[in-house]
């Protein structure tokens, strides 16, 4: 029987073990052993109950997400993994009877105008009237219809930085109060830095078939449908337990008797067709082959081993730390407007939050009747600094950004805060040198493959496809082909 080493518990490394799982069931003579450090499984993904000791009123309590509290619903990995395993009935939609996104801006909270897609404006009324942008801002966003599409020579790599391409198209004021919260904070990248190729290639193929931005977004748009009696769809989708439903159904079906926790590995080398790999308490693992489903900072140090070329690649990938910081409030003290999905704090404003989400108002179900919870964002790479204070420090910075910013009032009835050191990979200018390299280089080594959100893609969706995919390459080695993968091949295309 050959054998998958799987390095990492995160969904990435999970979603491979379950695809490893298939094709054994498919009939193919295949296993995997999953190595995590941790003494849990999920990386990222982490849902904590809270016991509502506070007047209950129902019971119930509060769910809180310490990482990613959704995946995008566009992208079907998700979806298609709740149908495999039977919780689909457990997707969550954004109640979005109460959406509203606020932005902070000159000290001063505006609502985002209604219509606005990524950074552009789609509805004319809701724009003209905000007064999230100056006159000249507005105006200058309007000449997005007239600035020219770059030049690309046919053999020239389209990309740049998103604050190059924002100012460029849209202007300054664009960036600094609407792009850079809503499209640089979903991977919490520095907007000069930041590879737009590597994260949002479709707005570069945007402006060669439109010319405009505006006009590529007016073309986009559409509504989701929804059928009398369904669930709505939302662009945001959760699960009513909170995300760990998903890590959890996907370790007891890939098979949790496969999966070893709280034992790291210190070092992989290749011997032969063989991988072995030396663990901290002192056994060996040897395999038939092996996938790397870390943080690539992680990867680097046990790859020089096996390829120096890759090696060094996946080391000159960055990373940034940061921190969620979860509130339970009583709804009569908070003292203030609970409907909105929450607030972006741009950059250029200098705070030390990032952007609260306002999680029960967002979510149905995540806090008791009579309660409402909150959760900041502190880190980034803006802000590297503030992860060295104490959780208690970062709790009591979160909640008085809170005060400031918001208007919050009464006493927390509790609070969480979860750090994810290094957990947000940077896709720098270069990020696609470097794939090209890790790619090139992995498809030459029979039984190795890599995969997470430092490669292809951060959202939960993409890290699971990536673990299949490191699945699928290494069984091409094999010259296994899976019957998913021809049907996954057809609609790709």
């Amino acid at each position: 029987m050959k054998k998958i080493i799987i390095i990492g518990g995160g969904v990435s490394g999970l979603g491979a073990a379950y695809k490893v799982r298939r094709a054994a069931e498919a009939g193919n003579d295949v296993s995997f052993a999953l190595i995590e450090k941790d003494d849990r499984l999920g990386g990222k993904i982490k849902t904590e109950t809270v016991v509502d000791e506070w007047d209950s009123v129902d019971g119930t309590e509060f769910i809180v997400d310490g990482g990613p509290d959704c995946f995008l619903t566009s992208k079907p990995a998700v979806s298609r993994i709740a149908a495999l395993l039977g919780f689909a009935d457990d997707t969550l939609p954004t109640d979005d009877s109460r959406k509203k996104t606020l932005i902070l801006s000159r000290g001063k909270l505006f609502e985002m105008p209604d219509g606005v897609m990524m950074f552009a404006p789609t509805k004319f009324l809701p724009f003209v009237t905000t007064g999230l942008f100056s006159w000249p801002g507005k105006i200058r966003m309007g000449l997005d219809l007239f600035v020219p599409k770059k030049k690309v020579a046919a053999d020239e790599v389209n990309d740049e930085t998103l604050e190059s391409f924002i100012v460029r198209r849209m202007g300054r004021e664009c960036l600094d109060r609407l792009a850079e919260p809503l499209v640089g904070g979903v991977h919490a990248s520095d907007p000069k830095q930041m590879s737009l190729a590597a994260t949002f290639p479709n707005l570069l193929d945007m402006e060669q078939k439109h010319g405009s931005m505006l006009l590529g977004f007016l073309d986009m748009r559409k509504k989701y449908p929804h059928k009398p009696g369904t669930k709505p769809r939302t662009f945001f989708t959760s699960l009513t337990g909170g995300m760990q439903e998903l890590t959890d159904n996907m370790a007891d079906a890939a098979g949790r008797d496969s999966i070893t926790t709280g034992v790291s590995v210190e070092s992989a080398t290749r011997d032969g067709d063989s991988y072995v790999l030396k663990l901290s308490d002192g056994s060996t693992v040897t395999g038939d082959a092996l996938i790397f489903a870390t943080e690539a900072w992680s990867a680097a140090t046990l790859l020089g081993d096996i390829d120096t070329q890759i090696a060094e690649a996946v080391a000159g990938i960055p990373a940034s730390s940061s921190a969620t910081v979860s509130f339970g409030f009583k709804e009569d003290e908070i003292g203030i407007n609970m409907d909105a999905f929450g607030v972006l704090c741009p950059q250029k404003e200098g705070r030390k939050l990032m952007a609260a989400t306002f999680s029960s108002t967002k979510w149905r179900g995540r806090a008791p009747t009579g309660k409402v919870m909150m959760r900041g964002f502190v880190g980034g790479p803006q802000n590297q600094a503030i992860m060295e204070n104490t959780d208690e420090k970062l709790a009591e910075i979160a909640l008085a950004e809170m005060r400031d910013i918001l208007g919050v009032k009464g006493d927390p009835l509790f609070s969480r805060v979860y750090r994810w050191h290094l957990g947000m990979p940077q896709y720098t200018m270069g990020h696609l040198d470097r794939m090209a390299v890790i790619e090139g280089r992995s498809a030459e080594i029979a039984g190795l493959a890599l995969a997470g959100g430092s490669y292809r893609g951060v959202g939960i969706p993409n890290c699971i496809e990536s673990g299949e995919r490191a699945v699928s390459k290494i069984l091409g080695d094999w010259n296994i082909e899976l019957a998913e993968d021809q049907v996954e091949e057809k609609r790709q295309h």
